[in-house]
């Protein structure tokens, strides 16, 4: 057995592990998925045990199915979904409730209340961020508010909060290590961008005790040795960062203008913007990107919260398809969708929007739609909002997107990648590794210990599959452009804000 990197991919509806080599191939690669709670309508969680229970089993699995010793690997990194908020006892380790999660819309209000304060301003022009719900602070202050006692106890420095990188770390270092990486900390509405740090100003104004905040690293270094896991006990980690930023890394997106989507159960597409942030005027983000060496370097992000989930969607709501795989053959039975627009906002529009009232709609139905126009509805709602985020990030940057790197599960589908470079009139590249999350968590942990030796040596391993160009001129998309257009508008302000 060569020594690997071992990559922790921890993700909303799975937990995954990937071993690569030094020439970035998955040696082994293992997943489990577990379960999602939707207490109430807008409200979405999850057992943080199930989160910690799935990565252990699955780093297990992942060193069986390879033969591997903790010997063999050199470092651990950690890429995560973002904005999930926990909080735990610190003597215990017992979580205090479900993580929510990054797409509950449950302090939609909590963040109108703020924005009517005359606070939206200074949150925007510290992190970088809109005061939405999907971030983890007003999240965090939900959480403080309801729990009993849990404000009292956290000023007194009895409780931690953190993100799901921190909670694994956490766990692995046997709750040695209370600590998170700057891409992490920048999604919370509690860090400023230009310093990475905590802002007295914004954790005042969300009434978080200091106390329960962890500590702040670059997302590249040693965080501290495993001990959670017997198997893996004395290994680094050494890598951290949120999935998106994680993919951008994995990419090889090193120079300001390279931009990637990453189709998972929503579709996050970066920008690289270089060693400094881009305030935007359409409603992205500014985000840290990573922190290496004293450097830190910042991103444009668009945010669509069901990219994937769609598909899933037709699979365990509607059961059109019994497996995801199948998504493909059946939309490919019809030669256009038919006149039908799926708008899939089922937890609000992220950008350019940013609607939380916004609830998924399916229009254009007519008696001769059948299952295979629904299904190509759907798939091309997920090339459709990237084209939304694409529009914004070029009118922002001022910098023409000819080229953008993909990845995460849908990638794989041809069709709608196709699709994807036509309604952009963009090349869209797979690489030949699709799991770049994963890749980047490897990528930053294998740095920091020498295990790959700069950028230049991580910027060829994700390699290439195949390049999609464009078939059709964007013109002759006018009509289904406008078409989606009006859908959105249909969607748009459908529920009363969740509380």
């Amino acid at each position: 057995m060569t020594r690997c990197v071992l990559a922790l991919d921890q993700g909303t509806t799975s937990s995954r592990a990937i071993l690569f080599d030094r020439r970035g191939r998955p040696v082994a690669s293992a997943q489990e998925e577990f379960r999602q709670h939707f207490p109430r309508p807008g409200w979405v969680e999850h057992d943080p045990l199930d989160l910690w229970d799935t990565t252990r089993r699955v780093a297990l699995a992942v060193l069986r199915k390879a033969g591997a010793r903790r010997g063999d690997v050199a470092a651990v990194g950690i890429a995560n979904q973002r904005e999930t908020t926990l909080l735990w006892d610190r003597a215990t380790g017992r979580p205090l409730h479900r993580a929510i999660v990054w797409q509950d819309r449950r302090t939609a209000g909590a963040c109108a209340a703020l924005e009517l304060r005359g606070l939206g301003r200074l949150f925007r022009e510290t992190t970088g961020l809109l005061l939405d719900p999907y971030f983890s602070g007003t999240k965090l202050a939900w959480l403080l508010d309801h729990i009993p006692g849990a404000r009292r106890r956290a000023a007194r420095g009895e409780l931690a909060f953190g993100t799901v990188d921190t909670w694994l770390l956490w766990k692995l270092t046997g709750g040695r290590v209370h600590a998170t990486d700057v891409s992490n900390a920048s999604r919370t509405l509690l860090a400023a961008l230009g310093t990475g740090d905590w802002d007295d100003r914004l954790v005042r104004a969300l009434r978080i005790p200091p106390r329960v905040l962890p500590e702040i690293r670059p997302s590249s270094g040693i965080f501290g040795e495993i001990d959670g896991i017997a198997a893996l006990r004395g290994v680094p980690v050494a890598g951290i960062a949120g999935d998106q930023q994680a993919a951008l890394f994995g990419q090889g997106c090193f120079r300001p203008g390279m931009a990637k989507n990453t189709y998972g159960t929503g579709c996050f597409m970066l920008m690289n913007t270089g060693g400094r942030p881009v305030l935007s005027r359409h409603r992205l983000l500014s985000t840290i990107a990573w922190r290496i060496g004293g450097r830190t370097e910042y991103a444009l992000e668009g945010s669509v919260f069901v990219g994937g989930a769609v598909v899933q969607w037709l699979r365990d709501g509607l059961g059109l398809i019994s497996r995801s795989s199948d998504v493909e053959a059946l939309a490919a039975r019809v030669p256009d969708n038919g006149g039908v627009a799926i708008v899939p906002a089922f937890a609000g529009l992220g950008a350019p929007h940013w609607d939380p009232a916004a609830r998924g709609a399916i229009v254009g139905i007519t008696r001769g739609t059948t299952a295979a126009h629904v299904a190509r509805a759907a798939l091309e709602s997920i090339a459709f909002q990237t084209a939304d985020l694409i529009g914004a990030m070029e009118a922002d940057s001022g910098r023409r997107i000819r080229e953008l790197r993909v990845d995460g599960g849908a990638s794989v589908n041809d069709a709608l990648m196709q699709f994807q470079s036509d309604l952009i009139g963009a090349a869209v590249v797979r690489p030949r590794v699709t799991e770049t999350t994963a890749l980047g968590a490897a990528a930053l942990a294998g740095l920091a210990v020498g295990f790959w030796r700069d950028r230049a040596e991580v910027a060829g391993l994700a390699g290439k599959d195949r390049t999609f160009r464009p078939r059709r001129r964007r013109a002759a998309l006018k009509g289904l452009r406008a078409g989606w257009s009006r859908a959105v508008g249909a969607a748009r302000h459908w529920a009363a804000p969740v509380t």
